[in-house]
């Protein structure tokens, strides 16, 4: 298959690394650094199975999705619309564009963007982080869950083969909110102390601070009528037991001096919160303290 990948970070450089390395012609949309660093040596995929060098393509812009069976959209949530709409003039009208992204609503905000193409949402369990320009280093997982669709069923084989274990499943949103929550619990809590999950859960009274979170983020789900995919708070704790060493995507934001998406995880609990009666205070101090983080002057 002809893939693209729009917004090629971590995760996006994962997936697209694990689809090249079967034999399927991908290109990366990424930053100029990863581009040229890519397009010289090959995506250095780092896993916790092999360490190696990945021949594929790698461009600075939404041109390379052009042809593509299927855009992977990984690009951070606060610029779904916008790469939505850098991404429509290059996409054919059977193109599946799948979107691997944090939050619950990005699939439905990039369908008014791309009303004529099939868009699906999916749910991510990667630890991964870029340790440099063209350098993907893997702390565990990989699994997909994707949203039904004209070709959902054919990408998932696709996946299947590159052992990227994937389901088509028809309650991707519940998985969804399953996801947020568990990003709620850990994301701004790494972020703040930057740390790791495992030494964070270690913390005095962390522990405590997460099931505030994560109590309240059942209530707003509830009151959506969202009906949970699964446990949170067991996959809570297998996240503790499978990703000890894994810093939040939100916590390597703020390490490099870039906007998180905080307002899209425990923000977003915040903001449904208000509109439907339901107090969040937990979910607020972890949502103020980061947007306080991300506005401190840079050394």
């Amino acid at each position: 298959m002809q893939v693209a990948v729009m917004g090629a970070g971590a995760v996006g450089c994962y997936f697209g690394g694990m689809l090249a390395r079967a034999g399927h012609d991908v290109t990366l949309v990424a930053r100029p650094q990863h581009v040229e660093a890519i397009s010289r040596d090959g995506l250095r995929m780092e896993t916790r199975t092999f360490d190696e060098y990945v021949r594929l393509k790698a461009v600075p812009d939404a041109q390379g999705a052009k042809g593509a069976d299927v855009v992977l959209f990984c690009v951070k949530s606060m610029d779904t619309e916008e790469a939505g709409r850098q991404l429509r003039p290059h996409l054919r009208p059977d193109t599946l564009v799948l979107c691997l992204q944090n939050g619950v609503d990005n699939a439905d905000r990039l369908r008014t963007v791309l009303p004529d193409h099939a868009v699906a949402a999916a749910v991510v369990y990667v630890g991964t982080e870029m340790a440099g320009p063209g350098h993907l280093k893997h702390h565990g997982r990989g699994e997909l869950m994707i949203e039904p669709s004209a070709r959902s069923t054919e990408f998932a084989q696709a996946l299947n083969d590159a052992k990227v274990p994937t389901q088509v499943s028809d309650n991707v949103r519940g998985a969804l909110w399953v996801k947020l929550i568990l990003n709620c619990a850990y994301n701004a809590v790494s972020a703040i102390a930057q740390r790791p999950y495992g030494e964070n859960v270690k913390g005095v009274g962390i522990l405590d601070v997460m099931r505030d979170v994560v109590d309240e983020c059942k209530a707003v789900a509830r009151a959506e009528g969202v009906t949970l995919a699964g446990d949170p708070d067991a996959a809570i704790r297998a996240i503790m037991e499978t990703m000890p060493g894994q810093y939040s995507s939100t916590a390597q934001d703020l390490a490099r001096g870039k906007p998180s998406e905080i307002d899209y995880l425990n923000g977003l609990i915040v903001k449904r919160g208000e509109a439907l009666g339901i107090p969040t205070p937990a979910n607020r101090v972890l949502w103020a303290l980061v947007k306080l983080i991300e506005t401190k002057p840079k050394p």
